[in-house]
């Protein structure tokens, strides 16, 4: 990279005069140089050229953590977090963002000076960045980094979602900070064992945790507001591989009989066969009353294939909840920003990976094997050798240390505070 200096900028001219005019001339070379570039940088027309230097220099802590949520350790942090944020509200809190315009990297606006105010006060951009009304490279990162700790897509665009947490006040994040220390407290203080895998239902995400630390991530899917995902705590014993999918009494009633009302082809086209229950006797679609909800009492049964709704595995555990972890063939979903769309199971992205960990100490079941049998198409349920405690738990503020605090919309209105419903109140 060339430096703005005449050592850099004059060497070529530095050789050139001591083959030619000699150190005189090159003296006076330079000086005309450095001359012309002074008068570059002081020029009124340059633009913002003080904004635009490399925002890595910025030296953020970095937001990925290969720290469970349920740890001492993640308890420590959120204390020490709730300290910062004490301090922060003493002081008055953040400054509110308000803008009219969409504002991301290149543009400026007086909005932004307010911007970088909020990103200083939490910690996501360092005090030297000053208060310029560019949204440059710092200011980039530094809302990338702000998204991050949101778990929103850390594109750099101000965006609703990203305007509305940023808008959060201080008190009430550091009231969520208080509520989630008591539970990260419990999880920390109960022995979660060896290996175990953890899904946080508010963040949408699963961990399996090994030795104390987390050796896999998983973005998830989980409960509707009004079919929520249960808190739980359970062991994994079985995984099946092209599983068949029977419909929850739930979805036949609110899903598929509306969608057979308006086309009686939908159960034939999805593969789905009907059954009495108990005697597995097959029943006909179109001697079903579909006018009616007679049809609950039915067995919907989709067949093992790339449209089945768990696509290539089911994760079973015992619970009385009736729900368990599965694949899905809409892996679109997984890029959504509100992922919360089951009705109450939780869809695992990349669920092959956590299947091999999973049966890592069931004999037979490496990667080669499980591809291969889902290939087959044959429905395969495989017992889990030494079953991995499973935990659903419901957190929404947690830090893994150096000034990073996650906090994340409370979807189910469990904090006690309104504000934090953001998803649900756009």
């Amino acid at each position: 990279m060339k430096k703005f200096g005449s050592t850099a900028l004059d060497r070529r001219a530095f050789l050139t005069g001591v083959a030619t005019a000699g150190l005189t001339a090159v003296a006076s070379s330079a000086f005309a140089q450095q001359s012309d570039l002074s008068d570059i940088l002081a020029s009124p027309r340059r633009g913002n050229w003080d904004d635009q230097f490399d925002a890595r220099s910025t030296n953020r802590g970095k937001v990925a953590s290969f720290q469970p949520i349920a740890s001492p350790e993640t308890a420590s942090f959120i204390e020490s977090a709730i300290n910062t944020y004490s301090q922060i509200v003493a002081n008055g809190g953040w400054p509110m963002v308000s803008t009219q315009a969409k504002l991301k990297l290149g543009v400026v606006d007086p909005s932004v000076s307010t911007l970088r105010q909020r990103l200083i006060v939490a910690g996501d951009l360092s005090q030297s960045a000053g208060t310029s009304q560019s949204f440059d490279t710092y200011v980039d990162a530094a809302v990338k980094r702000f998204q991050s700790r949101h778990g929103l897509p850390a594109d750099g665009v101000m965006g609703q979602f990203t305007l509305a947490a940023m808008n959060v006040t201080a008190d009430v994040r550091l009231n969520q900070l208080q509520t989630n220390l008591q539970r990260v407290r419990e999880l920390a203080s109960s022995d979660q064992g060896a290996r175990y895998v953890m899904v946080n239902i508010p963040a949408a995400q699963i961990e399996a945790v090994e030795n104390g630390r987390v050796v896999q991530r998983h973005t998830a899917i989980v409960g509707k507001i009004d079919r929520q995902t249960p808190i739980l705590d359970s062991k994994i014993h079985e995984i099946i591989l092209n599983p068949y999918w029977t419909a929850p009494k739930s979805i036949i009633q609110k899903d598929i009989i509306p969608l057979m009302r308006k086309d009686p082809t939908y159960l034939t086209r999805n593969k789905i066969r009907l059954f009495h229950e108990g005697t597995l006797e097959e029943v006909a679609p179109e001697t079903v009353d579909w006018t009616t909800d007679e049809a609950v009492k039915l067995m919907f049964r989709q067949d093992p294939g790339k449209i089945n709704a768990m696509s290539s595995t089911k994760i079973n555990f015992h619970n009385t909840h009736a729900v368990y972890m599965h694949d899905t063939p809409q892996q679109g979903t997984f890029n959504k920003l509100m992922r919360f769309d089951s009705s109450g199971c939780v869809r695992v992205q990349n669920v092959r990976d956590l299947n091999v960990w999973l049966l890592r100490d069931t004999p037979g079941w490496d990667r080669q094997t499980m591809e291969a049998t889902i290939k087959s198409g044959t429905n395969t349920p495989i017992a889990v050798n030494n079953p991995v405690p499973l935990h659903f738990v419901y957190v929404t503020a947690w830090s893994t240390g150096d000034g990073v605090v996650h906090l994340r919309d409370d979807i189910y209105e469990r904090d006690g505070q309104a504000a934090l419903s953001i998803g649900t109140n756009i």
